[in-house]
């Protein structure tokens, strides 16, 4: 590539939720190696040692890697605190031209199992904070060149019993997300805004898997992050106006993509990898 061409994200300014670890920090790092802006929205402002990172260290990564970084508190629930991260996304950068609904909370348990409070939680970060963060950022994205909504959650297609029976509280909070997408996709359609879902075949390495009974021995059988956030590239580089309702796949894009060398994202190169939920 010549000095005078510029690579795809150059320039952009991606907004990720829950972006002070894990697949939205590895999104945004990805973004940041073309040198675009990233808005580093998250709760995290101080060091949890069962969590670590925050939208500091996210943001000083992001600029290790070559981009730009807003760190922004930004609680999804909270509809004011949700205008004022895009406010100030938006006065710092002169606009947004992704976003990326990547917060999620999780818990994998019963009906019996399941509290009020949790339930509540999963629902209002998950489902409702992806719908208003889209609600907010769409008068935006209108102005952008090739305006995407990339939202991390699972094909409506093969949503069954199978998925809903043994988590039934997170799993409807994981396909309303997909409902935000297939919804957007017709609603801004006229506008040439994108909205799709990306999701991972396998086990991803985070430490929401890592605090599940047994999630040191299960990330040992996953794949890290970089693959989605690799998948989340080819995605969000594709024109908008021609790739919208989509449900994709992450190996499924990288294969597509002509990227076969899979084995470059194991934990553990040569162990047998753990399916994730979803995706009969």
């Amino acid at each position: 590539m010549s000095k005078e061409e510029k690579k795809p994200l150059s320039g952009k300014t991606l907004f990720i939720t829950g972006a002070s670890r894990g697949i939205g920090l590895e999104i945004g790092k990805r973004a940041a190696a073309d040198g675009a802006n990233v808005v580093v929205a998250a709760k995290s402002e101080s060091e949890n040692p069962k969590l670590p990172g925050t939208i500091y260290t996210a943001a000083k990564e992001i600029e290790e890697a070559g981009g730009v970084a807003l760190a922004v508190k930004c609680d999804v629930r909270n509809e004011d605190e949700i205008k004022a991260a895009i406010e100030e996304a938006v006065k710092t950068f002169g606009g947004i031209d992704i976003l990326v609904n990547n917060a999620s909370a999780l818990s994998m348990t019963s009906t019996e199992k399941t509290e009020l409070k949790r339930f509540r939680l999963m629902h209002e970060v998950n489902g409702a904070g992806s719908f208003f963060m889209a609600k907010h950022a769409i008068p935006h994205l209108r102005k952008a060149a090739n305006p995407h909504i990339l939202t991390m959650s699972p094909p409506l297609a093969q949503m069954s019993g199978k998925w809903l029976g043994p988590q039934l509280a997170y799993a409807m909070s994981k396909y309303s997300m997909s409902m935000v997408t297939m919804g957007l996709a017709a609603e801004l359609a006229p506008d040439g805004i994108a909205a799709n879902s990306l999701w991972p075949k396998t086990l991803i390495d985070t430490a929401a898997v890592r605090h599940l009974p047994g999630g040191e021995e299960l990330v040992k059988h996953a794949r890290s992050a970089r693959i989605v956030a690799d998948a989340a590239y080819h995605i969000l580089t594709r024109s908008a106006k021609e790739c919208s309702g989509k449900f994709f796949v992450d190996e499924d894009v990288l294969r597509e993509a002509g990227i076969n060398d899979l084995e470059q994202y194991a934990v553990v190169p040569g162990n047998e990898l753990h399916a994730d939920i979803f995706l009969d």
